[in-house]
This record gives structure tokens, sequence and C-alpha cells, in this order.
């Protein structure tokens, strides 16, 4: 790897992995251009790679106590989290597609191209939300949701008792209202 260049010092180095704020401001004022960079060349977008940015230097200064300025160099350090960052958002960008795709394309939604964003959006935060339920509560609420079945149906179909089809559905319904809650207030 080429040197830092001659603004950056072994000292820079060692007072960073010492925590020094000075140190991390001035790595800050010196590779955040680059970094803003690479992320815009990598995503083409000028708002991510103002987050990758942002996400670079928190990662660095909350993980600085793991940066050995034996191994390395600051500038070496911060370019090997871009690369990590930049792949992790265009990775998320790329499931965050096949989830719209998947919504799009997946016949019992009885949604088409047609219908809006949002309610395109909906659809994967919910399909999204109901996975994290994790099993039976996903199952029974996309059989209540996406089929319509009623309380016993649903029983019946999963062999499960009543009580319990119920149970999970009202502390599902709780837990998908709070977690519904965040993500439109987050919007």
């Amino acid at each position: 790897m080429a040197p830092p260049g001659p603004d950056w010092t072994r000292e820079l180095d060692l007072e960073f992995s010492a925590g020094d704020e000075g140190a991390m401001a001035a790595a800050y004022r010196r590779f955040s251009p680059l970094v803003h960079t690479i992320a815009l060349r990598s995503t083409g977008d000028r708002a991510t790679a103002a987050d990758i940015t942002q996400d670079v230097f928190v990662r660095a200064w909350r993980f600085r106590s793991s940066f050995d300025p034996e191994s390395g160099t600051v500038p070496g350090w911060i370019l090997g989290i871009c690369r990590n960052v930049v792949l992790d958002s265009l990775s998320a960008k790329g499931r965050q597609q096949q989830l719209v795709m998947h919504a799009v394309a997946t016949p019992e939604t009885g949604l088409t191209r047609d219908h809006g964003i949002d309610t395109i959006t909906d659809r994967v935060v919910l399909t999204s939300e109901l996975e994290l339920l994790g099993e039976p509560q996903s199952s029974i609420l996309k059989l209540a949701f996406y089929e319509d079945l009623t309380h016993q149906q649903i029983a019946a179909r999963l062999d499960l008792p009543l009580g319990t089809v119920k149970s999970h559905i009202r502390r599902s319904l709780v837990h998908l209202r709070h977690r519904l809650g965040e993500w439109n207030a987050a919007s």
C-alpha cells in the first residue's frame, strides 16, 4: 500500500489507536472526501454515499480499539471499512430490490404493477415483519391475512388448538402494531 501521505504520520496512527479525538478529526478531514468519492462511484447515489461516509467514520471510531498500528495504517484501515460498508450497502440494496420484485410478482398478493409504490412498500415491510415473527406465528398470520381463514380454519389446517391460534394471533398483532408503528414513525 502506498504511504498515507505527508500529512498523515505514524504518530497520528498511534494517537488514533489510543482514542485521541483530535486524531479522529484529522482522519475525517483527510479521508472523508476519498471515502465519499469511493462510495459515490460504487453506488451512484449521493445520499447513499453520504450515509456510507458517515457510517465508515462512526464504525472507525466505535471500533478504534481493534485498530493495530503495528499491522497497518489508519488510512488503509479506514479504506477497508469503506469497502465493507459499500459492499453491505450494495448487498442490502440488492435484497431490497429482490423483496420488491417478489412482492410485485407474488400471485397470492393480488397486487399488480398498477398498484402504487406505497402499497408495494407496505407489502414488503409486512412480509418482512411476518417472517421475523417466527413459526407458527408467521404461518398463522399469513393464513389469516392472505387466505382470509377464520381462527377455526387456521387451527384445523395447522393442527393446533383453537386457543393457541387465538393467543398467537393476539400476541402477534400486538407485536406487529408496535413494529409497524415504529416503521411508520420512521418513514
